[in-house]
């Protein structure tokens, strides 16, 4: 077979780029690996097919899914499903904004570069911080990020602390980030009954060793944490840098991480303005205090904004901090975010600024409302406790099943109702018993609450018969 510009790979170029490595087979490439574990017959794959069966098919798999929009899910733990405006996607879809990947050439970057700046502003009013960056990928990298830049501004110390009711995956993230490193993460114990950490294990836990401490409020449980000011002095007291996770989503109505002296905030932005598809897109809000010890030590990148020095003043936007940048110092950067910043930094800088403060706050308070409307409805159930921990929480919350129903009959009783129930806990968290984490958002109506209540009802009492 002659050679041909459009056909990637004939047997002649297969045998070229052999000769080429000094190999007379494809099978010499995997001479590293022992004969015992390679496959010794041919796979039985299917023939080709058209592209008009292809499509016919994948549609025909796509029919069997069912969509998360009708307001009849009730999964959270970390991915919530919120209204999302039609002009969000309308205007951050447009070509010049989802073309414009990173911002190295400011002077033909000044449309994207201003969005950033926005985007950052934005964030650091809701979080009540300084300096925001322009987005990390999601919020479990935005903690692992900010658990080495305590490492490095609190130089020679290897612990961290974090709450024992941690997002699971957030803590498996941080371990794959720490753990080359050295740095080892201790766990501080939370009172199951009100769910709040324990002050008295983190004072026993806090020494000259602890470069940081970590809270998440509101909690992966959904519970609130009462005990913010009381944290904060004792960290600060024991000059260790605190870290706060929060659910941005939550800042409409409760109290923002600023406010109790946070130095490094992380949070989750995929509720604002992303749809939960499949698992992503996410992106992690990451910011810090006014102090250059911080600053300098920021992961991702940063959007500068500066002005003329004379009248008429005219602005310009600049990525500042830049020596961080993978382009110039590259394996010795902090990081090197880039799809993540042009893509979901600017849907939530266009869903934040559509929404404004009013509507966040209304926001916030619809979700307070129907998640404790949903927990007062399941508590009315004889052998259900909802919330099972504490009491003050917002949008999720543990409900256990304590008459010896096992969350996953619940689970698959809910599903064949066509309903999606909670995150089972049980083994993430077997001193909970038998339970689930609800969440509930501005998405769920009084309706759906209500037959959901009645199936789990009728689940529990009959033993998940339908």
């Amino acid at each position: 077979m002659e050679k041909h510009p459009w056909i990637p790979m004939t047997e002649e170029i297969r045998a070229e780029m052999l000769q080429s490595m000094g190999k007379k087979e494809i099978g010499d490439l995997f001479s590293n690996i022992p004969s015992e574990f390679r496959l010794k017959y041919e796979l039985e794959l299917p023939d080709s097919h058209s592209e008009m069966e292809v499509v016919q098919r994948l549609t025909e798999l796509a029919s069997r899914n069912k969509s998360a929009d009708n307001g009849r899910v009730f999964l959270g733990a970390g991915a919530s499903l919120h209204y999302i405006p039609a002009a969000v996607p309308a205007l951050a879809g447009r070509s010049e904004l989802v073309t414009s990947y990173t911002s190295y050439q400011p002077e033909t970057s000044q449309g994207m570069l201003q969005t950033l700046f926005e985007y950052q502003s934005m964030m650091a009013e809701l979080l009540r911080v300084d300096v925001v960056n322009s987005s990390m990928y999601d919020m479990a990298s935005g903690l692992a990020e900010a658990i080495l830049m305590c490492a490095r501004v609190k130089k020679g110390r290897t612990k961290f602390l974090l709450p024992a009711s941690i997002n699971p995956s957030h803590y498996r993230v941080s371990k794959t980030y720490t753990d080359p490193l050295e740095i080892e993460l201790q766990k501080v114990d939370f009172d199951t009954q009100t769910g709040l950490m324990s002050l008295d294990d983190l004072e026993s836990k806090l020494n000259n060793g602890v470069a940081g401490v970590y809270i998440e409020n509101p909690s992966y449980l959904g519970l609130i944490e009462s005990q913010v000011d009381r944290i904060a002095d004792l960290v600060h007291d024991a000059d260790v840098l605190f870290v706060v996770g929060a659910d941005i989503m939550s800042l409409g109505i409760l109290r923002a991480p600023g406010d109790y002296d946070a130095d490094i905030v992380v949070g989750e932005g995929q509720g604002l303005g992303s749809p939960v598809s499949f698992g992503g897109p996410f992106l992690g809000v990451f910011g810090c205090k006014d102090d250059m010890k911080l600053i300098r030590q920021l992961p991702g990148r940063l959007v500068g904004m500066t002005r003329t020095e004379e009248e008429p003043y005219e602005r310009g936007y600049v990525l500042t901090l830049s020596p961080r940048e993978q382009h110039i110092r590259r394996e010795k950067a902090t990081s090197n975010i880039c799809s993540n910043q042009a893509l979901m930094a600017v849907t939530a800088a266009v869903y934040t600024a559509i929404m404004g403060p009013s509507a966040f706050r209304d926001l916030g308070e619809a979700v307070a409302y129907k998640s404790h409307y949903a927990a007062k409805k399941l508590n009315e159930i004889k052998g259900i406790k909802a919330p099972a921990i504490g009491h003050a929480f917002w949008k999720e919350f543990v409900v256990r099943f304590e008459n010896g129903t096992s969350a996953q009959v619940v689970h698959e009783g809910l599903l064949k109702r066509n309903l999606h129930g909670g995150k089972i806990l049980t083994e993430e968290f077997p001193e909970l018993g038998e339970s689930m984490l609800f969440c509930v958002t501005e998405k769920h109506s009084k309706e759906v609450i209500d037959e959901m209540a009645s199936c789990v009802a009728e689940i529990v009492h009959e033993g998940g018969a339908t």
